[in-house]
C-alpha cells in the first residue's frame, strides 16, 4: 500500500463475530497510521441504540449483537456495554454515512440514483439491497456492502459493485482495489486468493 492510498472501510465491524472489541482496537490504531475513511453499518447503528434504548438492546442482541456484547465483557471485564470504551463509542458514531470521490461513490447498503447523496434516506444507506441500485446520472460507480454475496465472489454490474462476501458466514473479507478492478480475500483459514472483477451489463 502506498502512501498516497486510501482505505474506505465499509461499516459492520461488530456483532456476528467473537472478536468485536478486537476489530474496534484494530481499526482506531488503523486511523492513526494510515489514509483511512470509516462508513457507518447498520450494525453500528443497532450497537449506538442498544447503549440509549434499553428496549432496543433485545433486538440487537438477536441480530448478532450477543457476541459484540460477550466480546466486551471478556476483554474489558464488565458486563456488555458496560466495558466499551469511550473511544469506542467515538468511533462508532464518527463513521460515515457515503463517502464519495472522483469516479466512485461508497456507501454500506443502497443508494437511490435520483437523489443527492446528502438528501438520501438512513434506511437505504444502512439496509438497502444492492439490486435496487440505478445506475448514477454522474456514472460514478457505486461501491457497497450489506448484501451478501454467499458464493464468496463480489458482484458488479456495470454500475455498482457489492464486496460482501459473505465474511460472517464463514465466507470471504474482501478488500477492492477499484483503481484497477482487482480483488483480494481471506477466510476464516487464513487463506488467501486474489482475482479480477468480472463485470456483468
Amino acid at each position: 500500500m502506498g502512501a498516497t492510498d486510501r482505505l474506505v472501510f465499509l461499516g459492520d465491524y461488530v456483532d456476528r463475530g467473537p472478536d468485536s472489541a478486537k476489530v474496534i482496537e484494530f481499526l482506531i490504531r488503523e486511523s492513526k497510521n494510515r489514509n483511512c475513511v470509516f462508513l457507518k453499518g447498520n450494525h453500528e447503528l443497532m450497537m449506538l441504540s442498544a447503549r440509549h434504548d434499553l428496549s432496543y438492546r433485545w433486538s440487537w442482541v438477536q441480530s448478532g449483537g450477543d457476541q459484540t456484547w460477550d466480546s466486551y465483557s471478556r476483554e474489558y471485564g464488565h458486563e456488555g456495554l458496560d466495558g466499551v470504551p469511550e473511544s469506542h463509542w467515538d468511533f462508532l458514531a464518527s463513521g460515515l454515512p457515503w463517502f464519495e470521490t472522483g469516479t466512485h461513490v461508497f456507501v454500506h447498503a443502497e443508494i437511490q440514483s435520483d437523489l443527492e447523496l446528502a438528501e438520501q434516506p438512513d434506511y437505504l444507506l444502512y439496509w438497502g439491497s444492492f439490486d435496487s441500485i440505478a445506475p448514477l446520472n454522474s456514472r460514478k460507480i457505486v461501491v457497497c456492502g450489506h448484501t451478501s454475496q454467499r458464493d464468496g465472489i463480489p458482484r458488479h454490474n456495470g454500475h455498482a459493485i457489492c464486496i460482501d462476501t459473505w465474511d460472517h458466514g464463514r465466507g470471504w473479507l474482501t478488500c477492492l482495489d477499484v483503481s484497477a478492478g482487482k480483488y483480494y480475500q481471506v477466510n476464516h483459514h487464513g487463506e488467501t486468493r486474489t482475482a479480477w472483477l468480472d463485470p456483468k451489463t
